[in-house]
């Protein structure tokens, strides 16, 4: 009986037991499948972030379809992906990334490690089947799938920015209205931002226990360098440490008069979080994101200049400046120097200024090789 019931890959948290039925059969052989695949992704190591959104997407498939797994076909997920892409207008990588949850799942119920589709023979006369191919999901063919408005903001772009950020703190005090403070916290978030090219996550979770000294760059004292303890991380492992020196002086000036006199008039005393909310604790990962839509908006930027477009000048920036890749790339905490490469929009006088000097320095080797053989 052992062996009959290891060959066939009975799933030891739904009971099989003859005599015992289910109150809900369906419902609960569901349940039992994403608590058996969340065990699954744990023994892998996968982040329960990661665990947790796949499970939002199989649910909500669920829900869109009116069906359980063992009935899901190929067509549903056509239907549902269609009305993701042509109604909802999700991003590629989005899509990509339900697809491939999607994907995970199925390939987990119908391994016969596992025992599902004997599971749902017997109880269902029917059996799930893998429903994500090749010829009904998304591939990653392109090296880079931001949509063509998300660019890089040009120097004149960024100050006015600031500038309208800090009028806006101006205009909110002086008028004796409520709110400057919150104001004045994200004018000083959009400037660290662009000043460590940060991600919005690592910005909107930075402690003040976060900044240190840097030894070869004494003036800037205890701002020298900020760590990033909440950094991205690769696929379903753990956020990604690093270190970010600070590059800009200015960025010092403006952290010491918000974290010491400022900060202190909207934080409470226990409250480490550089740029709280004002119920306390780190902002939503939404506010800050809000504020740049809107000064982007009143500016008249382009529709797709968002926070991460702070990011996207930084690395450009520093780039024209004449900083090694290499150096832009550890800053940013990219794996790879194509990524950071991405991140790059060079502006035309920066490749005719790095064009000329190619070509400058391709007439003096001849000039220095003609004259060496005469």
């Amino acid at each position: 009986m052992r062996d009959s019931l290891s060959q066939r890959g009975t799933p030891a948290i739904v009971p099989l037991t003859a005599g015992i039925e289910l109150l809900h059969p369906a419902e609960q052989t569901f349940e039992a499948m994403l608590d058996g695949w969340r065990n699954q992704q744990l023994a892998r190591n996968l982040t329960f972030a990661t665990i947790s959104s796949r499970e939002a997407v199989v649910r909500r498939f669920h829900a869109a379809t009116n069906e359980y797994p063992w009935a899901w076909t190929a067509a549903m997920v056509d239907e549902w992906f269609m009305d993701a892409r042509a109604i909802r207008h999700v991003a590629p990588s989005t899509m990509r990334s339900y697809q491939e949850a999607l994907r995970a799942f199925c390939g987990y119920i119908t391994d016969p490690h596992y025992g599902w589709v004997n599971a749902c023979l017997d109880r269902f006369g029917d059996h799930p089947v893998q429903v994500c191919h090749e010829w009904n999901t998304a591939t990653h063919v392109g090296d880079s799938e931001a949509r063509p408005t998300r660019r890089a903001l040009r120097p004149k772009e960024l100050q006015r920015l600031f500038d309208h950020a800090d009028n806006n703190v101006a205009t909110v005090r002086a008028s004796g209205r409520k709110g400057w403070l919150p104001a004045f916290r994200d004018a000083t978030l959009l400037k660290v931002t662009y000043a460590y090219g940060r991600r919005r996550n690592e910005v909107r979770q930075l402690e003040l226990t976060d900044f240190g000294r840097n030894p070869k760059a004494p003036e800037f004292a205890d701002l020298g360098v900020v760590y990033v303890r909440h950094g991205k991380a690769m696929r379903g492992s753990a956020p990604k440490p690093r270190s970010v020196l600070t590059v800009y002086g200015w960025v010092v000036d403006v952290l010491d008069e918000w974290i010491n006199d400022v900060r202190p008039l909207l934080a409470d005393d226990d409250d480490t979080t550089v740029f709280p909310s004002e119920r306390g604790g780190p902002m939503s990962s939404g506010q800050a994101a809000a504020r740049m839509r809107r000064y982007a908006t009143e500016l008249g930027f382009p529709k797709g200049c968002g926070l991460h477009s702070l990011r996207h000048s930084y690395v450009t920036q520093l780039i024209e400046a004449g900083w090694d890749v290499r150096f832009v790339q550890e800053q940013v905490g990219h794996e790879h120097a194509s990524t950071t490469s991405l991140y790059t929009s060079v502006s035309s006088d920066y490749r005719t200024r790095m064009l000329r000097s190619s070509l400058d320095r391709t007439m003096h080797a001849i000039d220095t090789a003609v004259e060496e053989t005469r």
